[in-house]
């Protein structure tokens, strides 16, 4: 029996397209797993996460290479993705009793027919956890094409069909779960909403680099670890006092991290910090947490220890990465 050996050709390709698996696993990994919600015994779920979560942060990532932005553009996209998944794919934004919790018993405004705290809570959680951070790492591990495609046209194409259909998955599960079904028009403005977000993450003006000093990395760290844990307990309020606290945090946080990033010593070091404290944050709520599916404490510790120690492993990895000389490549690829 002869042995095969991958050729040149096939290794270019897996070389060129790692980046982008390791997204599409990643993001459903932090988005449910790393957070808690999901016990280590779910993994077989990541077929059903991750064409939702991965496609969904593959896009965004794509978008923002390819026009040549960065975060701010992925924060906007990603509130968008976190209105689809929870607007039409959930539908947890509309649901009074999503998943057995009542969520809009705190600030419900009956003319939108929505939670303030909920909808404020999740979206954001969506917007840094689930896109942003997992984006943010996954490109400090290959510093090279950090800011080039990772995929081409046929790439782009499966990744909007694996997210149309995750969103589809989603909401097919959840109405069989439960029969709710939000107002059509409702599902309607979701989907406009999300369509003006794009439009207005493609419009965010362009960073201009000044001067001015930017402290190390490891104080962003801490300053995003401060901020997450901020943001972590502010969700123990009631009522809006939950919302306005949230708010203040991440004003606070986006005004700082604005400013500092356009200065000309801000490195990619600094933007792997603040990925590397959400991810930290996640991983450290998942243990006073607990899983929303029924698992022995063991069960549930066990899963918590070896994720919150799969993202110390990687965020150690892209912090190496980061410290090297980078070789940026311009290539575009566009098969």
């Amino acid at each position: 029996m002869t042995e095969t050996t991958p050729t040149t050709t096939q290794l270019r390709v897996w070389t060129r397209v790692a980046p982008a698996v390791g997204l599409f696993l990643l993001a459903p990994l932090v988005a449910e797993f790393l957070l808690g919600n999901l016990p280590i015994t779910m993994l077989p779920g990541l077929v059903l996460l991750a064409p939702l979560y991965g496609g969904g942060a593959l896009l965004v990532r794509e978008i923002v290479r390819r026009t040549g932005r960065g975060v701010p553009t992925m924060l906007v996209l990603g509130v968008a993705y976190g209105l689809l998944e929870e607007g039409i794919g959930t539908q947890s934004l509309f649901n009074p009793n999503y998943a057995g919790v009542h969520l809009l018993v705190d600030g419900f405004v009956p003319a939108l027919g929505i939670a303030g705290p909920w909808t404020v809570f999740v979206l954001t959680l969506h917007a840094v956890f689930s896109v942003t951070a997992p984006i943010v790492v996954v490109e400090s591990l290959v510093p090279d094409r950090a800011r080039t495609p990772w995929l081409g046209r046929v790439g782009v194409t499966v990744a909007a069909v694996l997210f149309v259909a995750g969103l589809a998955g989603t909401f097919a599960l959840s109405l069989g779960m439960d029969p709710f079904l939000a107002p059509v028009t409702s599902l309607v403005v979701v989907v406009v909403l999300a369509a003006l977000l794009v439009a207005l993450a493609l419009r965010l003006p362009r960073a201009v680099r000044t001067a001015g000093p930017v402290p190390p990395a490891w104080a962003v760290l801490v300053g995003g670890l401060v901020a997450g844990a901020a943001f972590m307990l502010a969700q123990g309020l009631s009522g809006n006092a939950a919302m306005v606290l949230t708010l203040l945090v991440e004003a606070a946080l986006a005004t700082v991290a604005i400013r500092l990033s356009a200065r000309d010593g801000w490195s990619d070091r600094h933007t792997l910090a603040l990925g590397a404290a959400a991810l930290l944050t996640y991983a450290w709520h998942a243990f006073p947490q607990g899983s929303i599916v029924p698992v022995s404490p063991t069960v549930d510790l066990v899963g918590n220890a070896v994720f919150a120690a799969g993202a110390v492993v990687l965020l150690i990895m892209a912090a190496r990465r980061t410290a090297r000389p980078v070789r940026v490549e311009n290539e575009v690829v566009a098969n």
